[in-house]
């Protein structure tokens, strides 16, 4: 799935080709993934919108209209391409932008889970999916205070992956994260001290922040639009590995909340 540090690839690969344009209509032809409004009242708002800026909310793009926010989470595979509206529409593309200019945005999404929510502007940050995330990594507000009163006793693993404590952190990322900060991912989330929870905070960031630079992961069928492949995967520590690269150690694999989960035994005991 893709996590914050490919969400963010995404938005400035799309940044360098879509600012400006305007929407004169759209097609969809997979009604779910549109989650609000209805696919004809999503198709009617969006014509004559034009796109002033892409942001991010944690996994959430957000496409910046003049009247609304177009919001749009990947989920397993989604993807956007630009393309001519003359070229012929693939069997995975189930959303459609057309531009002024005779170009098109289309989303692709091969198992069709994306989902996409138009707003208006001044209400889309205090209703739902937007208002029930937790703080960006990079907030100031981001502390073991803020932590200690959100953590359960649930794994530190699973709470990481909680998107209404801390935004955009996934799978693969939290079990790099516990790695460098050496907690073991199965530790009582609510037991952690304050020295610890700062070492998660501080790996969260610089995870992420090295992540960004190197575009993302590209591991399975995640890829950016426009075909632009991450490269972090070259620099994981403990995901999908077999040998700790601090001791030697063999890595353990074991599942958490559902989600495979590597860390060293003897690094994060």
């Amino acid at each position: 799935m893709p996590e914050l540090p490919e969400v963010e690839t995404v938005k400035n690969t799309l940044k360098n080709i879509v600012l400006g344009k305007k929407i004169i209509a759209s097609n969809i032809y997979w009604n779910n993934i549109i989650a609000y409004p209805t696919p004809e009242e999503f198709k009617k708002q969006i014509k004559n919108q034009t796109i002033n800026d892409i942001k991010r909310r944690g996994k959430w793009l957000m496409f910046e209209l003049d009247d609304y926010f177009l919001l749009s989470h990947l989920r397993m595979e989604g993807k956007y391409f630009f393309k001519h509206k003359e070229d012929p529409l693939n069997k995975h593309e189930h959303v459609t932008f057309t531009f002024n200019d005779g170009t098109e945005l289309r989303y692709n999404d091969t198992r069709k889970f994306g989902k996409m929510y138009l707003l208006k502007k001044e209400i889309a940050s205090s209703v739902k999916p937007l208002s029930e995330l937790g703080l960006e990594p990079w907030d100031k507000n981001l502390t073991p205070e803020y932590l200690k009163t959100k953590l359960k006793s649930k794994p530190i693993k699973s709470e990481l992956l909680d998107q209404s404590i801390i935004v955009g952190i996934g799978n693969i990322y939290a079990d790099e994260i516990l790695f460098l900060s050496k907690i073991n991912p199965e530790a009582k989330a609510s037991q952690i001290p304050k020295v610890k929870l700062q070492a998660i905070i501080d790996n969260t960031r610089k995870v992420l922040g090295e992540a960004i630079n190197y575009g993302g992961t590209t591991i399975k069928s995640y890829e950016s639009s426009e075909g632009v492949h991450g490269r972090f995967q070259n620099k994981l520590l403990v995901h999908t590995k077999e040998i700790c690269p601090s001791c030697g150690a063999k890595i353990n694999k074991i599942t958490i909340g559902g989600r495979s989960t590597y860390y060293c035994p003897k690094c994060q005991k």
